[in-house]
């Protein structure tokens, strides 16, 4: 890899609120589906985090469910994920990891302390499903809750390819007080400091429960939770102020997709801009550790009915200008060089990576050096080899990446 662009920006040390990065090469959320043949952390995952944490400057964990409900597939079926004419072919998170219950602190705490001693700091992304789980999925059921969301309206889509005729998305059942689910992120962040994590970022982006409750089209509720710019912002605030009581401001983080389009997500570009203006300007008046933004990523934007969903918008350039006391951050798609001009120009902080961060376990190292980065993604690998049994056999596409070669 050869360019013109001074990438040193990319490798000066930094502060993100209370926490100190050696670079701002950062790896970002990246659900892989090895939490088996449970739900809770195993020893590959420690492998894998610690590849990748030997040339972090930062890592956030994949997205860690904060309850049980969710979609881990207790028995054994072969489950293929691939870009399919466009659209992506999901297995809606089979064998995801959580930390609800000690097993799982105990996990996490097992990775952290590899993160550490490779030397990067780590947050934990924790998430709730919300609308997109599936009421037969069995910890939903073992869960003895039904399927949430801010409203019964169900999202498009979806495909449960571990559930019988590989069901979609369902109507789910309108939460009757939101703050009960509250009260599970605040868990998950008084967890979440056990297991040695260096901070929590809440999970906003994508679709999933926060980014319901902000969208005109997923909330249509009346009450307080609804309807109004504050009242659809209330939930996820109300998030943050309950893990902040655990972490305080300084590691605390929030992760935003304003373009939409995952999980059938998206209002019309005004209403867009309308609603997350404001709730940028609430999070940021808090003085969080940091705010990223998640530039649109047609990765991110499957097909629905034939057409792709999301509000294309330069999300850095539109929202930038409220981050203020917090630290910026952005991730979707960047080039190194890119990233080093963002940061130079003091546009933002830091960047995240995430599907370079899969085929490129020193990744930071890599652009650093000079090297390439263009290993290919084993897609059918991507989330789980659902047609293995053993840990061995869900190395491949996960831990099984090479190195480059360094003097």
């Amino acid at each position: 890899m050869t360019s013109n662009i001074d990438l040193s920006p990319l490798f000066q040390p930094t502060q993100i609120g209370a926490v100190t990065v050696r670079n701002r090469v950062l790896m970002s959320a990246l659900t892989r589906n090895r939490a088996l043949p449970t739900n809770v952390p195993n020893d590959l995952m420690v492998e894998y985090y610690r590849q990748r944490a030997e040339s972090a400057g930062l890592i956030v964990s994949e997205g860690i469910l904060v309850c049980q409900q969710g979609y881990r597939a207790r028995r054994h079926i072969c489950i293929y994920s691939w870009m399919l004419s466009g659209a992506f072919s999901r297995t809606e998170w089979p064998h995801a990891p959580g930390i609800w219950n000690q097993e799982q602190i105990h996990g996490w705490k097992k990775i952290n302390d590899a993160i550490h001693g490779a030397g990067s700091k780590s947050f934990a992304q924790i998430w709730h499903l919300g609308r997109v789980s599936h009421p037969d999925a069995p910890d939903q059921i073992a869960s003895g809750q039904p399927v949430y969301g801010p409203s019964a309206i169900a999202a498009r889509g979806g495909r449960f390819r571990f559930l019988p005729g590989i069901p979609g998305y369902v109507t789910p059942t309108e939460i009757d007080d939101p703050v009960k689910l509250v009260a599970l992120y605040k868990q998950a962040a008084i967890n979440a400091k056990e297991a040695g994590f260096d901070g929590v970022e809440v999970h906003a982006a994508n679709g999933y429960l926060i980014h319901e409750f902000l969208d005109s089209g997923s909330n249509i509720r009346t009450d307080e939770w609804g309807g109004s710019l504050e009242n659809r912002s209330r939930f996820g605030l109300e998030v943050l102020q309950a893990v902040i009581d655990i972490w305080g401001t300084g590691r605390v983080g929030i992760k935003l997709s304003p373009s939409g389009g995952y999980n059938d997500m998206g209002m019309p570009l005004e209403e867009t801009l309308e609603t997350y203006k404001y709730f940028i300007t609430e999070i940021d008046r808090l003085g969080l550790a940091y705010i990223v933004l998640q530039r649109y990523s047609e990765f991110l934007d499957p097909i629905i009915d034939g057409k792709r969903r999301a509000i294309k918008h330069d999300v850095v350039h539109a929202y930038g200008h409220l981050v203020k006391k917090s630290t910026l951050l952005s991730n979707g798609d960047f080039t190194p060089e890119e990233a080093a001009e963002y940061i130079a120009a003091g546009k933002v902080v830091g960047v995240f990576w995430g599907h370079l961060w899969v085929s490129h376990p020193d990744l930071a190292k890599r652009i650093q050096n000079g090297k390439p980065i263009d290993t290919p993604i084993d897609m059918h690998n991507l989330y789980g080899n659902a047609c293995g049994t053993t840990l061995d056999d869900q190395r491949v596409g996960y831990t099984d990446y090479p190195f480059a070669e360094y003097p």
